[in-house]
């Protein structure tokens, strides 16, 4: 008791706390003990290329996902994508299946079980992980890593058919 709401929201770098969603972990301060660090401020979000219905743009110069719905950003966050040598594709795409648990193997992979799949182009996807946690850092075989919570959140959000925007 005691913290406020702008406390508790520079705390955790949130700029709108009307973004804040079910399940997203939060630091809370002890009351009167918060500074906020002296860091840059991060780069703004991605933007919609479409002002009416869901819309989800991965950004691969900042390595983050953010899911629009008429233009108003409802969730973001860091992700994994493509390496150099196998790198996720860019465009506009729609998310075609969806599974809730699939096997994903190629060379030098073999990944049973893997959470919250939207396929988008062939065999690319958006995805929970369980094998890294190393969200931010390109390091995936093409497809978009997500934390496995923040994956279901989208899993759920987004019906098949949502627009998919992968840019630099």
């Amino acid at each position: 008791m005691g913290v406020s709401a702008q406390a508790i929201a520079a705390a955790n770098g949130i700029t709108n706390p009307s973004l804040i969603f079910v399940g997203q972990r939060l630091v809370i301060p002890a009351p009167g003990t918060y500074a906020a660090p002296a860091v840059a401020q991060p780069a703004p979000a991605a933007a919609p290329t479409l002002a009416i219905g869901k819309q989800i743009v991965v950004d691969l110069s900042d390595q983050m996902i953010y899911a629009f719905e008429n233009g108003i950003l409802l969730n973001s966050t860091r992700v994994s994508t493509g390496t150099a040598a196998t790198p996720t594709l860019v465009g506009d795409f729609r998310i075609y299946v969806k599974y809730a648990s699939t096997t994903m193997s190629g060379p030098g992979y073999y990944l049973p079980g893997v959470p919250y799949t939207m396929y988008y182009d062939r065999g690319y996807g958006i995805h929970g992980t369980y094998w890294h946690n190393n969200f931010g850092t390109p390091m995936s075989h093409g497809c978009v890593n997500l934390p496995t919570d923040v994956a279901q959140w989208f899993f759920n959000w987004a019906p098949v058919g949502t627009p998919v925007h992968v840019q630099w």
